[in-house]
């Protein structure tokens, strides 16, 4: 049985990145996804929503900003 799910272009775009082999569905790309979700280290994936939230709350360097000041020194 299948469904129907509405995903922004965006989205579409990057899963379409996501595509190892010619040929793979989006359902493969998504079921490796949650597979990957579901097998993360619970401590991996605390350092990564902290991470999260760091950026959402402006806490990050650009790498380019980066790149800029290494220039300087």
């Amino acid at each position: 049985m299948y469904t129907t799910i509405k995903i922004s272009t965006q989205t579409k775009s990057i899963l379409d990145t996501m595509k190892i082999v010619d040929g793979e569905t989006y359902e493969q790309i998504i079921e490796d996804l949650i597979e990957d979700h579901l097998t993360l280290n619970p401590e991996f994936k605390k350092g990564l929503e902290a991470s999260r939230k760091e950026y959402r709350e402006g806490k990050t360097v650009s790498f380019s900003a980066i790149k800029a000041k290494l220039k300087s020194e």
